[in-house]
């Protein structure tokens, strides 16, 4: 279901328009802007990386190999989905790739910045996308899988976004992100791209729980790299730097590139036969919601009760404003 940002009415419709006061969401630059006033400029994230990772994730062994780590979960959890939102898509490089390998899968992409969409519309033409403000979804129960996939870092508020989630997800689906793990790595790097923070295991775990969700997958990847990574983070605290961390590590030769993924790779098929590992670069969970949200665990009833007040709250204010 959609919900008016006018009225706060949920409906099941083809299009945005709200059967009760008519109200459709503006169009800019031909995608639906259902929070425009961060549409150009916030501070969860730097926009002159879309460029950047255009022009590289489709070959650097980081973007391909957890790109693949996420169709795995996808396929051992969600093999029989029938749509897929994802928040913060970006350039849509995850959603092409979930686009290949699950073709009959209906996609959604959301993100805050336009320039992103345009890239994304042009990978995947076939996708709904929308300008979307990740704490402020205007769906209820409306997909089987909500992506985030290295953006929850990004968000202020991440906890609500995680429980409008919650309430966008339909009983019985669920969610699969991918976060930056250990606060020990932060670095230059993670300033550049406007992180916010970088998780423990147990933060991320308690934020989800805590949204509703059950738990079912959690593990590290990135860990046999674990220690080149450590080394790189601590020559960037060591010695001053004027250039971009973030296009550095890009700048890596062929034979390397390759030499990684392969690495990655072998995490990748550990992962996929059921291995965890319990340090890395980065975290992926995959939790679901369970059929009966609003009749199960203390911390879903909770979860269910912040959400919708949250949705009638914020909506609220996007009247007061409009």
């Amino acid at each position: 279901m959609k919900i008016c940002l006018e009225c706060q009415k949920h409906f099941v419709a083809n299009n945005w328009r709200c059967p009760r006061c008519g109200h459709s969401p503006a169009r800019v630059e031909d995608f639906i802007t259902l929070a425009p006033q961060i549409a150009t400029q916030n501070d969860g994230f730097n926009p002159a990386l879309f460029e950047q990772y255009a022009e590289i994730e489709a070959s650097h062994f980081w973007f391909v190999g957890r790109n693949k780590i996420i169709g795995d979960a996808i396929m051992a959890s969600f093999a029989n989905a029938r749509n897929m939102l994802e928040i913060g898509c970006g350039n849509g490089g995850v959603l092409s790739e979930v686009g290949r390998n699950f073709p009959g899968l209906r996609l959604s992409g959301g993100d805050a910045f336009l320039h992103g969409l345009a890239y994304a519309a042009k990978r995947i033409p076939d996708a709904d996308l929308y300008q979307m403000d990740a704490t402020n979804i205007p769906f209820r129960e409306e997909f089987d899988i909500i992506g985030a996939f290295d953006v929850l870092e990004h968000i202020d508020d991440d906890e609500r976004a995680l429980r409008q989630m919650f309430s966008a997800c339909k009983p019985g689906g669920g969610i699969v992100v991918t976060v930056p793990q250990h606060p020990f790595l932060w670095s230059r790097t993670d300033e550049y791209a406007h992180h916010k923070r970088r998780y423990t295991r147990k933060e991320l775990l308690r934020k989800v729980e805590g949204a509703g969700f059950e738990v079912e997958r959690v593990t590290s990847f990135v860990s046999l790299l674990l220690p080149l990574m450590m080394l790189s983070r601590f020559m960037q605290r060591r010695h001053e730097q004027t250039e971009n961390p973030i296009d550095k590590g890009f700048r890596i030769s062929k034979p390397i590139n390759k030499l990684l993924g392969w690495v990655l790779g072998l995490e990748r098929m550990a992962i996929r036969i059921g291995l965890s590992f319990s340090a890395g670069g980065s975290l992926l969970l995959v939790a679901r919601k369970d059929l009966f949200p609003y009749k199960g665990t203390r911390a879903a009833n909770a979860a269910g009760s912040i959400a919708r007040r949250e949705t009638n709250s914020l909506l609220s204010n996007s009247n007061l404003s409009s």
